[in-house]
Protein backbone atom coordinates (compact mmCIF):
# COMPACT_ATOMS: atom_id res chain seq x y z
CA UNK A 1 0.00 0.00 0.00
CA UNK A 2 1.50 3.33 -0.86
CA UNK A 3 1.46 6.37 1.09
CA UNK A 4 -1.67 8.65 -0.59
CA UNK A 5 -3.43 5.44 0.21
CA UNK A 6 -2.65 4.85 3.88
CA UNK A 7 -3.63 8.59 4.11
CA UNK A 8 -6.89 8.21 2.37
CA UNK A 9 -7.74 5.25 4.46
CA UNK A 10 -6.49 6.91 8.01
CA UNK A 11 -9.29 9.90 6.53
CA UNK A 12 -11.70 7.66 5.82
CA UNK A 13 -10.88 6.13 8.94
CA UNK A 14 -11.04 9.76 10.92
CA UNK A 15 -14.57 10.43 9.40
CA UNK A 16 -16.40 6.90 10.62
CA UNK A 17 -15.42 7.63 13.81
CA UNK A 18 -16.11 11.03 14.08
CA UNK A 19 -12.87 12.46 14.81
CA UNK A 20 -12.45 14.81 11.70
CA UNK A 21 -12.89 18.51 12.06
CA UNK A 22 -16.29 19.97 10.31
CA UNK A 23 -14.79 20.63 7.02
CA UNK A 24 -13.08 17.69 6.74
CA UNK A 25 -16.00 15.46 7.06
CA UNK A 26 -18.29 17.88 5.04
CA UNK A 27 -15.47 17.00 2.30
CA UNK A 28 -15.67 12.90 2.70
CA UNK A 29 -19.53 13.06 2.72
CA UNK A 30 -18.91 14.86 -0.59
CA UNK A 31 -16.76 12.41 -2.06
CA UNK A 32 -18.71 9.55 -1.34
CA UNK A 33 -21.44 11.11 -3.18
CA UNK A 34 -19.42 11.12 -5.91
CA UNK A 35 -17.52 8.21 -6.16
CA UNK A 36 -19.29 4.86 -4.89
CA UNK A 37 -15.60 2.84 -4.53
CA UNK A 38 -15.17 3.55 -1.06
CA UNK A 39 -18.94 3.30 -0.10
CA UNK A 40 -18.40 -0.23 0.81
CA UNK A 41 -15.22 0.66 2.55
CA UNK A 42 -16.69 2.82 5.13
CA UNK A 43 -19.72 0.59 5.66
CA UNK A 44 -17.54 -2.18 6.80
CA UNK A 45 -15.91 0.33 9.49
CA UNK A 46 -19.35 1.64 10.53
CA UNK A 47 -20.37 -1.97 10.99
CA UNK A 48 -16.95 -3.05 13.07
CA UNK A 49 -17.23 0.40 15.26
CA UNK A 50 -20.65 -0.49 15.67
CA UNK A 51 -20.11 -4.05 16.95
CA UNK A 52 -17.96 -2.32 19.23
CA UNK A 53 -20.00 -0.13 20.57
CA UNK A 54 -22.53 -3.19 21.20
CA UNK A 55 -20.23 -4.40 23.98
CA UNK A 56 -19.18 -1.46 25.72
CA UNK A 57 -21.89 -0.72 28.79
CA UNK A 58 -24.17 2.45 28.63
CA UNK A 59 -23.13 5.45 30.61
CA UNK A 60 -26.11 7.69 32.05
CA UNK A 61 -25.46 11.37 30.89
CA UNK A 62 -25.17 13.60 33.67
CA UNK A 63 -28.07 16.79 33.66
CA UNK A 64 -29.44 15.38 30.93
CA UNK A 65 -32.50 17.70 31.49
CA UNK A 66 -31.15 20.71 32.44
CA UNK A 67 -29.02 20.59 28.67
CA UNK A 68 -32.45 20.01 27.21
CA UNK A 69 -33.49 23.04 28.93
CA UNK A 70 -30.22 24.96 28.48
CA UNK A 71 -30.78 24.56 24.44
CA UNK A 72 -34.45 25.00 24.00
CA UNK A 73 -33.91 28.21 26.36
CA UNK A 74 -31.30 29.86 23.76
CA UNK A 75 -32.10 32.85 21.29
CA UNK A 76 -33.26 31.31 17.95
CA UNK A 77 -30.10 33.93 16.71
CA UNK A 78 -27.57 31.54 18.58
CA UNK A 79 -29.31 28.34 17.10
CA UNK A 80 -28.09 26.88 13.84
CA UNK A 81 -30.24 27.57 11.02
CA UNK A 82 -30.49 24.76 8.55
CA UNK A 83 -29.21 26.54 5.11
CA UNK A 84 -32.11 26.56 2.02
CA UNK A 85 -32.52 23.44 -0.04
CA UNK A 86 -30.03 22.99 -2.95
CA UNK A 87 -31.45 23.48 -6.26
CA UNK A 88 -32.74 20.39 -8.26
CA UNK A 89 -30.18 18.80 -10.68
CA UNK A 90 -27.39 20.56 -8.74
CA UNK A 91 -23.73 19.96 -10.15
CA UNK A 92 -22.61 19.80 -6.91
CA UNK A 93 -22.54 16.41 -4.81
CA UNK A 94 -25.43 16.00 -2.48
CA UNK A 95 -23.48 16.60 0.82
CA UNK A 96 -22.05 20.20 -0.33
CA UNK A 97 -24.96 21.69 -1.99
CA UNK A 98 -26.96 20.59 1.18
CA UNK A 99 -24.61 22.68 3.33
CA UNK A 100 -24.60 25.62 0.77
CA UNK A 101 -27.94 26.18 -0.20
CA UNK A 102 -27.15 27.29 -3.60
CA UNK A 103 -25.14 25.54 -7.03
CA UNK A 104 -22.35 26.70 -8.60
CA UNK A 105 -23.74 29.49 -10.81
CA UNK A 106 -25.29 31.14 -7.92
CA UNK A 107 -22.44 31.52 -5.54
CA UNK A 108 -20.52 35.17 -5.10
CA UNK A 109 -17.15 33.94 -7.09
CA UNK A 110 -14.41 36.28 -5.63
CA UNK A 111 -11.64 36.48 -8.23
CA UNK A 112 -8.05 35.96 -7.21
CA UNK A 113 -5.98 36.11 -10.18
CA UNK A 114 -7.14 35.73 -13.66
CA UNK A 115 -8.33 32.55 -14.38
CA UNK A 116 -8.68 31.77 -10.61
CA UNK A 117 -12.05 32.14 -8.89
CA UNK A 118 -13.06 31.88 -5.29
CA UNK A 119 -15.71 30.96 -2.90
CA UNK A 120 -15.27 30.56 0.86
CA UNK A 121 -17.51 28.38 1.96
CA UNK A 122 -16.75 28.11 5.25
CA UNK A 123 -14.41 28.53 8.73
CA UNK A 124 -14.92 26.46 11.36
CA UNK A 125 -12.62 23.75 14.06
CA UNK A 126 -9.38 25.70 12.83
CA UNK A 127 -9.81 24.92 9.15
CA UNK A 128 -11.19 27.07 6.29
CA UNK A 129 -13.24 25.53 3.21
CA UNK A 130 -13.34 27.05 -0.02
CA UNK A 131 -14.42 26.38 -3.67
CA UNK A 132 -12.38 27.07 -6.38
CA UNK A 133 -12.85 27.66 -9.55
CA UNK A 134 -9.32 27.67 -12.14
CA UNK A 135 -9.96 27.81 -16.46
CA UNK A 136 -9.23 24.71 -17.96
CA UNK A 137 -5.33 24.81 -18.55
CA UNK A 138 -4.52 27.35 -16.50
CA UNK A 139 -1.17 26.63 -13.38
CA UNK A 140 -1.40 27.63 -9.95
CA UNK A 141 1.31 29.58 -8.53
CA UNK A 142 3.46 26.98 -7.19
CA UNK A 143 3.37 26.54 -3.28
CA UNK A 144 3.39 24.19 -0.35
CA UNK A 145 1.92 24.53 2.84
CA UNK A 146 1.94 25.54 6.72
CA UNK A 147 0.10 22.64 7.87
CA UNK A 148 -2.16 20.03 5.47
CA UNK A 149 -4.79 20.73 2.45
CA UNK A 150 -7.42 18.01 1.42
CA UNK A 151 -8.82 19.21 -1.79
CA UNK A 152 -11.88 17.27 -3.44
CA UNK A 153 -12.23 17.58 -7.43
CA UNK A 154 -15.82 18.34 -7.78
CA UNK A 155 -15.20 19.19 -12.04
CA UNK A 156 -12.84 18.63 -14.49
CA UNK A 157 -9.69 17.65 -13.06
CA UNK A 158 -5.89 18.67 -12.47
CA UNK A 159 -2.02 17.30 -12.34
CA UNK A 160 0.50 17.96 -10.11
CA UNK A 161 3.73 15.99 -8.68
CA UNK A 162 2.18 13.85 -6.94
CA UNK A 163 -0.60 13.06 -9.56
CA UNK A 164 -3.78 13.26 -11.78
CA UNK A 165 -6.52 14.29 -10.05
CA UNK A 166 -10.21 13.75 -11.13
CA UNK A 167 -13.80 14.25 -10.51
CA UNK A 168 -14.74 12.31 -6.91
CA UNK A 169 -11.08 12.20 -6.66
CA UNK A 170 -9.09 13.56 -3.36
CA UNK A 171 -5.64 15.04 -3.34
CA UNK A 172 -3.16 15.46 -0.03
CA UNK A 173 -0.76 17.82 0.95
CA UNK A 174 1.44 19.24 3.61
CA UNK A 175 4.40 21.31 4.13
CA UNK A 176 6.77 18.33 2.49
CA UNK A 177 4.75 18.89 -0.79
CA UNK A 178 6.27 21.25 -2.77
CA UNK A 179 3.48 21.14 -5.86
CA UNK A 180 2.17 23.42 -9.06
CA UNK A 181 -1.44 22.01 -9.79
CA UNK A 182 -2.40 22.51 -13.50
CA UNK A 183 -5.64 22.11 -14.18
CA UNK A 184 -7.17 19.65 -17.68
CA UNK A 185 -7.23 21.15 -20.74
CA UNK A 186 -10.67 21.49 -21.97
CA UNK A 187 -12.76 21.93 -19.21
CA UNK A 188 -12.45 24.42 -15.93
CA UNK A 189 -11.90 22.56 -12.64
CA UNK A 190 -13.67 22.78 -9.97
CA UNK A 191 -12.37 22.40 -6.18
CA UNK A 192 -13.43 21.84 -3.05
CA UNK A 193 -10.56 22.60 -1.09
CA UNK A 194 -10.25 22.39 3.02
CA UNK A 195 -6.76 23.99 4.58
CA UNK A 196 -5.29 23.75 7.99
CA UNK A 197 -3.06 26.65 8.19
CA UNK A 198 -1.80 28.92 5.40
CA UNK A 199 -0.42 28.36 1.93
CA UNK A 200 3.07 29.67 1.44
CA UNK A 201 3.90 30.23 -2.15
CA UNK A 202 7.58 29.58 -3.44
CA UNK A 203 8.21 30.19 -7.24
CA UNK A 204 9.25 33.54 -8.43
CA UNK A 205 5.69 34.32 -10.04
CA UNK A 206 3.92 33.47 -7.41
CA UNK A 207 5.70 35.25 -4.45
CA UNK A 208 4.70 37.94 -7.12
CA UNK A 209 0.93 37.38 -7.07
CA UNK A 210 1.28 36.68 -3.03
CA UNK A 211 -0.26 40.21 -2.51
CA UNK A 212 -3.53 39.56 -4.68
CA UNK A 213 -4.20 35.97 -2.94
CA UNK A 214 -4.51 36.81 0.73
CA UNK A 215 -8.17 37.41 2.37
Amino acid sequence: MDGRQEQFDALLAGYVAGTLAGPARLLVRSHLDLSPANRGFVRDLEATCGSMLEEVSPVPLENRDAMLAAIFASPPSERIAAAPPPPRNTRLPAALADFIGKDIADLAWKTKLPGLREYKVAEMDGCSASLLWIRAGMAMPTHTHHGTELTLVVEGGFRDGEGHYVRGDVAFADDEVDHRPVADEGEDCICFAVTEGSLRLTGPIGRFFAPFLRG
